[in-house]
């Protein structure tokens, strides 16, 4: 019997920029695909309606393009398991949710978050397995007609056995064991009505035919979860491989508190989109001959799934820079001067940077020196150079460390955004706006004075910006200590703006 053809997917969610993560995960599907000769899915997984934006989705189509990742089926291209986003599946999730209630797999849920809160909290301090205790799992149909009937708040939660274990194999790590007294009783359906991811990508996943699941081993714990419901519906299960996670040098998650992490930064930065696939799929997995620079097409030829190591990479932007030097050098010079007009000396950039620019220069050629800062890397930076008249090293640190965590948190980067934060930052602290933006100035442009300060930050994106401010705290040689402190107190001054926001 002639089996299934291959068909893997990415599931990206549209809630900031897309993650160098997310295109690590999209690469090894889409070459496991075509290795197959099998196709490519993109989804939109926009369920979190509150987060979620236009925006955000649209710069996935743009990053994956960049950098060749084309789709087969999804939003743009079409397909027959359309529609490709999760908001306009609704409809499909609430006939399945019902299929589980009648079986008796689900049951409705009244529970207030207070009462979750005080279970969680008891169960925390007995060392126990943090889950739901049941308690809404025995009502009868006629108690939950009435509370619904009634207008009573609620959600959606799967049955899990009471005893047992899930098993299931993942292709690079064999079987795995999880007992069913740690899973969760996963809720399905919020109280908003919206799915939950668990219940969205499983019925997803199995109404668009995928047959292999390639994403990062943070979901192996979820597994049992997604299992049971397949068991529920009585539908095989997708073969699994589980990549390892993207690293810092410290071993940590790639996060971009630490590192900068969006495709976009890698494109505004320069870097060339071969040079970043080819670092993206060194990232745990080798060539049979080991030669660390391939093509793409390379990869697909000789791709193997089971080359794949469990061992966390390491996303070293150093070697990624030697890398990104080798393609460009491999370029003719007339290829490399069309690939430095793409990056740019395009419309698109010029036409931002202009405004910027034109009351402030004299001749053609100030531009160059006017937004240097803006298009390459800043020169060291020292203590000296954050020294000011109105404020102790002690402020100028607040200031640094408490906007960039401010900047951590923020969805829309844009420039109306960025000045109410830093005005209520600087009210919430105690001090002049204009004192405020002096460490922020130097830390973004060198300069105690540059082109427009937001402006530079929204020409220059998130990940950019906020690598100029840890830039700046690392050349203030702050402590472990000095940075504990500053998180408790950023804490403080974070819900000094919460409460701000209540009241207004």
């Amino acid at each position: 019997m002639e089996s299934a053809p291959v068909r893997t997917r990415i599931a990206p969610s549209p809630t900031g920029d897309p993650h160098v993560g997310t295109a690590y995960m999209a690469l090894f599907n889409w070459v496991f695909a075509r290795s197959h000769g099998g196709q490519f899915v993109l989804r939109i997984e926009d369920t979190d309606q509150a987060r979620s934006t236009p925006a955000s989705e649209q710069a996935i189509y743009d990053s994956l393009r960049w950098l060749g990742l084309d789709w087969d089926e999804g939003p743009e291209v079409g397909g027959e398991y359309g529609p490709y986003r999760q908001s306009e599946r609704k409809s499909i999730y609430h006939h399945h949710v019902e299929v589980l209630l009648e079986k008796g797999h689900a049951f409705h849920c009244f529970c207030s978050k207070e009462r979750l809160d005080a279970v969680r909290a008891e169960q925390q301090a007995n060392k126990q397995t943090t889950r739901y205790d049941g308690l809404c799992s025995s009502l009868s149909a006629d108690e939950v007609a009435d509370r619904i009937a009634r207008g009573e708040e609620h959600v959606i939660r799967m049955r899990v056995p009471e005893e047992g274990a899930c098993t299931y194999t993942d292709r690079l790590r064999g079987e795995i064991t999880i007992p069913f007294a740690q899973i969760d009783m996963q809720v399905l359906v919020k109280a908003d009505r919206m799915p939950t991811y668990h219940l969205a990508v499983v019925v997803d996943d199995h109404l668009m035919g995928i047959t292999h699941i390639l994403r990062g081993e943070e979901w192996l714990n979820s597994v049992p979860k997604q299992k049971l419901l397949y068991d529920y519906f009585g539908w095989p299960m997708p073969e699994l491989i589980h990549l390892p996670l993207l690293r810092n040098t410290d071993q940590s998650k790639l996060s971009k508190r630490k590192n900068p992490t969006s495709v976009t930064y890698y494109r505004d930065k320069g870097y060339l989109p071969e040079a970043l696939l080819n670092y993206l799929g060194l990232m745990g997995w080798s060539m049979p001959d080991e030669s660390e620079i391939f093509s793409l097409h390379q990869m697909v030829e000789a791709f193997d799934v089971d080359r794949i190591t469990t061992g966390g990479p390491i996303f070293d932007q150093t070697k990624l820079g030697w890398l990104n030097g080798q393609y460009l050098r491999e370029l003719s010079p007339q290829a490399y001067a069309q690939r430095v007009q793409d990056w740019m000396l395009n419309s698109d950039k010029l036409e931002q940077l202009i405004p910027l620019v034109q009351e402030r220069a004299e001749r053609l050629s100030d531009l160059v020196p006017l937004v240097s800062y803006l298009l390459g890397n800043l020169p060291a930076l020292g203590e000296a150079d954050f020294e000011h008249k109105s404020m102790q090293r002690a402020d100028v640190l607040k200031v640094l460390h408490h906007t960039l965590a401010a900047f951590d948190e923020m969805r829309d980067w844009r420039r109306d955004e960025l000045f109410a934060l830093c005005q209520a930052l600087s009210e919430a602290m105690g001090l002049k706006f204009r004192d405020f933006l002096v460490p922020l100035f130097i830390a973004t442009s060198g300069r105690a004075v540059s082109l427009p300060l937001f402006d530079s930050w929204v020409f220059m994106g998130s990940d950019l910006s906020r690598s100029r401010l840890r830039a700046a705290l690392d050349a203030l040689g702050v402590s472990n200590k000095e940075r504990k402190r500053l998180d408790k107190e950023y804490q403080g001054i974070r819900s000094t703006l919460a409460a701000s926001d209540a009241s207004n």
